[in-house]
């Protein structure tokens, strides 16, 4: 019976020992010397038991009395502390300087910041831009110099234009690589903003050359997010934000167009109130990350409803992304595995509702009912139009009767091994493949005007349909070799193979002639008449079959008595898109740089680095198949004729930069200055020649010709003003200036950009001459007087005769002049962070200064012209009601310089206490487009960097793109908004 006992005291004895083991509670705080670190990752060694830190530092989780934990933090060194029984405990780690060194993601690896010969920029998470942003270029816009982000208008369907020190082209893509997590030619819109971690941009040839053709505009490096050990975490960003028209163009109301003489119909109309809304944005994203010493995972979700402030315009878009790292073989091969997929929903309505929402009779009714003579509303929908004036629809019934929408399905997937063949020397395998499908379709029932005929008798209504689908693989392997010459010289040697493949074809369909209104007949097209009668139906595709690239690379990097760093590399290769005798290119580069301090030794000074880089990209053909002949239609259906003479001449387009650089950096101040030259050779571009010269009979041919020259200077300064625990305040400056000059071309001298209708059709604005500078803004000077309703210009030459005439612009007695240039004479951005305890505040200045547009909405409605009184009239300051004779001239041509509160978000961080489920609450309110300066009197005085044409209202979305024409302020643009959001993140 005792010895009973006694084994039953023990066992409970042991069970209470254990328990107390396992229940113990341990709290504490993990920080560095400036404070609290949240995110830090808190262990139990041994095990998968783990947690993070809350926004304070502090953390709280269950271990053994005897337990070792394990605290790490990117850049810090790793500590480990025994438990021995103690409920509190608290970390402060140090900083690894080793660590934080290697942050910099370069061209098929990374390397030191400080080793960097090239022009490398890098954005971090925590700088990006705040607030709504629904696409991953704008988290970047004004935060790098020499990187331009516009996107005109802020039109939610659109990508912003994106250039890299200017033009890069003219003839090939002019977007910078995207590069995702080591995918060459990812899809940034398949990437979240809120999966984004940090964005690197390699600007100068020396660090693009790597990437041969396609790094010729620059390259962009996205890095996503992945998880850490410490055990599951669990991730909510919600936000909601209301938008409205910021800026709106000035036009008269329905009282002042009746007095200004304009048609009076009656009513008093406020069409650009009525095609506008107050748009509301939702975004929820949630995120499972989390990992051990040797895997990690992060699953995310994101879910955008975003609408623009036109009338059914906007996005639903679903995003999920997912990353798994594992380590085997005694952690000598780590696997990563990326997957993505996107779906968006996209109502791009029509932005001509917004152009004829400023220029329709603002006395004209809504609908047919209120006319004040009879009108046949049936036939319009219901609504009133004012028949029978060129270029006039009712904008309510555009942007309400007619469909024009889109779908666009994207999947990514990647897998990357690498693996450790000795502590120098490893091997990376990766391979992606990436997919997409577009669907585009629009509709314009029999009762619309714009586009759907409704006036006309027969062939009534139109449907167009669109489909892309593009299939791209990847596969890259490479190695890298890491060794020691001596004891001064550090070398890295980096070799590989890259092969590249995509397939893509599209088909469009468009047909008219519906019977009537009863059905949407976009999803019934056999009932269109247009299959009755020949050449009314209009059908096209296009097949690009294995469009390849093949590419071998090296690349060595020297570090000597770490005070002088050379790196240099060669990438040698091949496209299917050229002829036989022009497929190879060869692109090298070089660079060095010295850490003067190392030699100097400056109080105070961490860097005083000088570098100099010089590199080769190229680039690719716009087209498929341009060293063979192609062929077209002959109008019969039945026999071909020759569209473009082969050229197996053809050869890659050259863009060779050198780029000198200067980085200096204390412990709270940093500065970088960058001065480059870029000559562009060898443009790509589409020639006219004579049938007499031509093999085949055409008179076109792709033809390498032109030379461009940039030369600019860059410019950002950091610096940390407040520096405590419980307050700081940092600030930075972003500047950008640069010029381009055309230094040859196919023709001398040449007009572009053309006005358009009604009554400026044959007037371009735009002249591209050799030896000027690209974006000049060409025509009659405006003398400031007007006699019999006619601008009187200026005899710019003097020779006592007036030669204004469109067919004089480029004859030397021609009476045209500079009126302005395209471009910014320089780009600011300025950035504050300010930080008062748990409340933080980020506000975000912007501005371009030395451009000027094109407001084509004054040069064709400003003047009182007796034939429009239909028309609305726009009412600027420069509105002069004695001008009744529409002439383009100086006077239509605006200096657009801005400086606006771009972003400003102030947050806060909620003190939870110890909560065993949420580890941080943040709450944070934001608003962008808050005020602008500027004296321009369009709706938006951001620069036009290239010229998107005239819409000509025979096709859904059929816009161009002209970078040799910037500065052209269009009637399609879409108009800015200015919005307000609230946000909350909170951690699990």
């Amino acid at each position: 019976m005792k010895i009973k006992l006694l084994k039953s005291l023990v066992v409970i004895g042991a069970f209470l020992c254990f328990g107390f083991i396992q229940a113990q509670e341990v709290t504490g705080t993990v920080s560095d010397v400036n404070g609290p670190l949240p995110g830090a990752s808190v262990l139990v060694k041994g095990t998968t038991t783990g947690t993070q830190t809350d926004f304070d530092g502090n953390f709280t989780l269950n271990a053994d009395s005897d337990a070792t934990l394990v605290f790490s933090y990117i850049g810090f060194l790793t500590q480990e502390i025994a438990v021995n029984g103690q409920s509190t405990i608290n970390v402060v780690l140090q900083e690894d300087a080793q660590a934080l060194e290697e942050v910099v993601v370069v061209g098929y690896g990374s390397q030191a910041k400080k080793e960097i010969t090239s022009a490398v920029t890098s954005v971090g998470e925590e700088e990006f831009n705040k607030g709504v942003v629904n696409d991953p270029a704008s988290l970047l816009q004004g935060k790098v110099a020499g990187l331009s982000i516009y996107n005109k208008g802020g039109n939610p369907n659109e990508d912003p234009v994106v250039r890299l020190r200017g033009i890069s082209t003219i003839g090939a893509n002019s977007e910078p690589l995207v590069i995702v997590d080591g995918v060459v030619g990812a899809s940034l819109n398949n990437v979240d903003p809120n999966d984004i971690a940090s964005i690197n941009v390699l600007k100068d040839g020396s660090a693009a050359a790597i990437y041969g053709t396609r790094g010729s505009s620059g390259v962009i490096l996205v890095t996503t997010k992945t998880g850490g050990a410490g055990g599951t975490s669990v991730d909510y960003n919600g936000q909601f934000s209301l938008a409205s028209p910021a800026r709106l163009l000035p036009v008269m109301s329905g009282d002042e167009f009746a007095a200004a003489g304009g048609v009076d119909l009656g009513s008093r109309t406020d069409w650009l109130d009525l095609v506008t809304i107050t748009a509301a944005t939702k975004i929820n994203n949630v995120a499972v990350s989390g990992g051990d010493g040797n895997s990690n995972f992060r699953v995310s979700a994101n879910f955008r409803e975003a609408q623009g402030i036109l009338y059914n315009s906007g996005f639903k878009q679903y995003n999920t992304r997912a990353n798994f790292s594992t380590r085997t073989f005694n952690d000598k091969l780590r696997i990563d595995f990326d997957a993505s997929y996107t779906k968006r929903n996209s109502n791009f309505s029509f932005t001509e509702g917004l152009r004829y929402g400023l220029l329709y009779n603002p006395t004209a009714p809504v609908l047919g009912a209120d006319s004040p003579f009879q009108f046949d509303s049936e036939t319009y929908g219901g609504y009133f139009e004012t028949l029978g004036l060129f270029d006039s629809f009712n904008p309510v019934s555009i942007v309400q009767q007619g469909t024009n929408q889109g779908s666009k399905d994207e999947f990514t997937y990647s897998a990357n091994f690498k693996y450790n063949l000795t502590d120098a020397w490893d091997l990376t395998a990766l391979f992606s493949q990436q997919s997409s499908k577009i669907l585009n379709s629009g509709y314009a029932p029999t009762t619309l005007l714009y586009l759907g005929n409704a006036s006309s008798p027969t062939r009534k209504g139109l449907a167009q349909l669109y489909t892309e689908e593009r299939n791209f693989k990847l596969f890259e392997l490479y190695t890298s070799y890491n060794t020691s010459i001596g004891e001064s010289t550090n070398l890295s040697l980096t070799g590989g193979y890259s092969w590249q493949q995509q397939n893509q074809f599209d088909y469009f369909l468009s047909a008219g002639g519906f019977p009537n209104n009863k059905l949407q007949y976009l999803n019934a097209l056999e009932w269109s008449t247009d299959l009755d009668n020949a050449g009314f139906a209009n059908y096209g595709s296009n097949n690009w079959p294995n469009d390849r690239i093949i590419a071998f690379f090296g690349r060595a990097s020297a570090t000597i008595n770490n005070a002088i760093f050379v790196n240099a590399s060669l990438r040698r290769e091949g496209s299917s898109r050229f002829g036989e005798g022009n497929k190879w290119g060869l692109f090298p580069s070089v660079g060095v740089g010295v850490d003067l301090n190392q030699y100097l030794e400056l109080n105070n000074v961490n860097l005083f680095k000088v570098r100099l880089g010089y590199g080769v990209t190229g680039a690719l053909p716009p087209t498929f198949g341009l060293s063979q002949p192609q062929y077209q239609d002959d109008g019969s259906r039945l026999s071909a004729v020759p569209s473009l003479e082969p050229n197996p001449d053809l050869k890659w387009e050259e863009k060779a930069e050198t780029n000198l650089g200067i980085e200096f950096a204390t412990n709270r101040f940093s500065g970088t200055l960058d001065l480059y030259t870029r000559d562009v050779s060898d443009f790509i571009l589409l020639a006219t020649i004579e049938t007499s010269q031509s093999v085949t009979g055409a008179n076109q041919q792709y033809q390498n010709a032109g030379k461009l020259q940039t030369k600019g200077l860059e410019l950002s300064l950091n610096y940390d003003v407040v520096k405590q625990d419980n307050l700081s305040y940092n600030t930075g400056l972003n500047f950008t200036t640069y010029k381009s000059t055309l230094k040859e071309f196919i023709t001398p001298q040449e007009m572009r950009a053309n006005l358009g209708s009604p009554g400026q059709n044959s007037t371009e604005m735009i002249r591209v001459k050799v030896g000027e500078e690209i974006g000049q803004i060409w025509g009659p000077v405006f003398t400031g007087e007007v006699v019999d309703g006619s601008q009187v210009l200026a005899d710019v030459n003097g020779d006592g005769t007036l030669n204004t005439g469109q067919d004089q612009a480029l004859a030397e007695d021609g009476d045209f002049a500079i009126l302005g240039n395209g471009i910014p004479d320089f780009e600011l951005g300025w950035s504050n962070q300010l930080t008062i305890g748990r409340f933080d505040v980020n506000a975000f200045f912007r501005g371009a200064f030395g451009h000027s547009l094109v407001n084509t909405f004054r040069a064709f409605y400003e003047p009182r012209v007796g034939s429009q009184g239909s028309y609305n009239f726009v009412n600027t300051k420069y509105a002069d009601p004695s001008i009744t004779n529409a002439q383009f001239s100086s006077l239509y041509v605006e200096k657009a310089d801005f400086f606006k509160l771009d972003n400003l978000t102030i947050g806060y961080n909620f003190d939870i206490g110890e909560n065993k489920y949420i580890k941080g609450v943040r709450l944070n309110v934001s608003g962008q487009n808050l005020f602008t300066i500027t004296g321009y009197t369009g709706a938006d005085p951001e620069p036009q960097l290239v010229d998107i044409g005239e819409n000509t209202g025979g096709a859904f979305n059929a816009l161009g793109s002209d970078p040799l024409a910037p500065g052209i302020d269009r009637r399609n643009n879409y108009f800015s908004a200015r919005t307000y959001a609230v946000g909350l993140n909170i951690n699990f």
